[in-house]
């Protein structure tokens, strides 16, 4: 049982899927998973909607979840709703894993998170996520690359989500954590909301393709964030002010308005990854 290993080599070896390749020791995620959950479980009283959209995809198809950011606490509700059956792969800042001399990266490392760099074309990042699809393993995501709300820098959608699925050809399944926003807010408390984390139904790259070809990745990670706040608000998807939460990124309501996306359950997905 090895206690450190490389983070590179980490990076690179499987989580869970259907990979015959030897992976990340399970060890240290299930005790990370029994202690955290077991604490959310206490303090937060944490229920998980829509689970079943993401068990039907085990071991049969890679995944990419994407939700919005609000609070600290939305990559570790993440991980929690997809264990204990799933691994999700996660990826994170590049600058977190040299945190507290490198312990910070072996953790994050270990529970199968890599880093990706902010703001860029990390060619590299996204040749491992696409990796992990295509061995059927979760790979976790958050568009909006910082939380809501935070500093000075205005929220935006990154088109990578999109490109990222129709490297690995999987799905993209729209999640949300509801309340967490609340347990730390600027100038007060922490409080101990109930939290919810909720899926919601996967959509496909390829049902973006009646736009221009330079829009279709963009306006596929629009729609799928536009998913993931009809999810926290609890409204339909066209009740979602997107210009409000992205004021200086582009709209596509009214794309969507004229262009209905067809609707999709897991069985279907699955059913015709099978056929081919």
């Amino acid at each position: 049982m090895s206690v450190f290993l490389p983070y590179e080599k980490m990076w690179d070896m499987p989580l869970g899927g259907t990979s015959t390749e030897k992976q990340i020791p399970h060890w240290f995620g299930n005790i990370v998973w029994v202690v955290v959950a077991f604490v959310f479980k206490i303090c937060f009283r944490y229920r998980v909607d829509g689970r079943e959209n993401l068990r039907a995809f085990n071991k049969k198809s890679g995944v990419l979840l994407v939700a919005n950011h609000t609070s600290f606490l939305d990559v570790a509700c993440m991980y929690i709703a997809c264990r204990p059956s799933q691994w999700v792969r996660l990826l994170g800042r590049e600058t977190l894993f040299d945190n507290a001399r490198g312990l910070v990266g072996q953790i994050l490392s270990r529970v199968g998170a890599f880093p990706i760099k902010r703001d860029a074309a990390d060619r590299v990042a996204i040749k491992r996520a696409t990796r992990n699809l295509k061995n059927n393993e979760l790979v976790g995501i958050l568009p909006e690359g910082t939380r809501r709300g935070k500093g000075t820098k205005k929220p935006e959608i990154h088109s990578g989500a999109a490109f990222i699925a129709k490297m690995g050809h999987a799905p993209i399944l729209p999640m949300t954590v509801r309340n967490a926003e609340y347990v730390k807010q600027k100038g007060k408390f922490f409080r101990f909301p109930k939290i919810t984390m909720e899926f919601g139904s996967p959509l496909l790259v390829g049902d973006f393709d009646f736009l221009p070809k330079e829009d279709r990745l963009e306006g596929c990670t629009w729609y799928a964030m536009r998913e993931c706040f009809a999810l926290s608000q609890r409204v339909p998807r066209d009740e979602v002010d997107m210009v409000a939460l992205f004021p200086d990124g582009r709209d596509f309501t009214d794309v969507f308005a004229n262009h209905a996306i067809p609707e999709h359950t897991p069985e279907e997905i699955i059913a015709a990854k099978e056929s081919k």
